[in-house]
């Protein structure tokens, strides 16, 4: 690769471990990830190292990790004890797959709670203010889990939905 590729590459590669640290990922996974993405084909975990300026160890936890992610895979090449790596291609599939296993399911724990607290708090007759705003709360978790469903599952939002609840005055 000409030597304004590598900068290249690496200036992308920054970025998007600069975007995907702020998804609440290792800056380095980003990094990893990109280069992957960028490359002719599969790469060593001693090439990543070297594009990278990794250690071995650095390179090691952070394909690991990419592997369990599902965004990076191990291959071979028929007569090399090394392992390669190859990205995943789907940008929609990996940001899927961690707004499923993530985001969702915060929301939904959140939805749990704010049901167990409105019961508790409806049980002990607490101020039905406290309630009135766990119920809002609930309200926008339910949303919430509506909409990201909806966009993951390629549906159309209903936007009633935003805007009864953006338009509601709390009492």
């Amino acid at each position: 690769m000409p030597a304004n590729e590598d900068a290249i590459t690496l200036k992308i590669a920054e970025t998007i471990g600069g975007l995907i640290e702020l998804w609440g990922f290792k800056r380095a996974m980003g990094r990893v990830w990109a280069v992957l993405y960028l490359a002719e084909g599969p790469l060593t975990a001693a090439d990543l190292g070297e594009k990278l300026a990794m250690s071995a160890g650095a390179v090691s936890m952070t394909t690991n990790e990419l592997v369990k992610w599902g965004v990076v895979k191990k291959s071979w090449a028929p007569g090399d004890r090394r392992d390669y790596f190859e990205p995943e291609t789907s940008i929609w599939k990996m940001v899927s797959r961690v707004y499923r296993e993530r985001e969702l399911a915060q929301i939904r724990a959140a939805i749990e709670v704010f049901e167990e607290a409105q019961t508790e708090l409806f049980v002990k007759k607490s101020r039905p203010g406290l309630w009135e705003r766990v119920s809002i709360l609930l309200q926008l978790a339910k949303l919430g889990e509506t909409l990201l469903a909806a966009v993951l599952d390629g549906k159309k939002i209903d936007l009633a939905a935003i805007r009864a609840f953006t338009t509601a005055r709390p009492e």
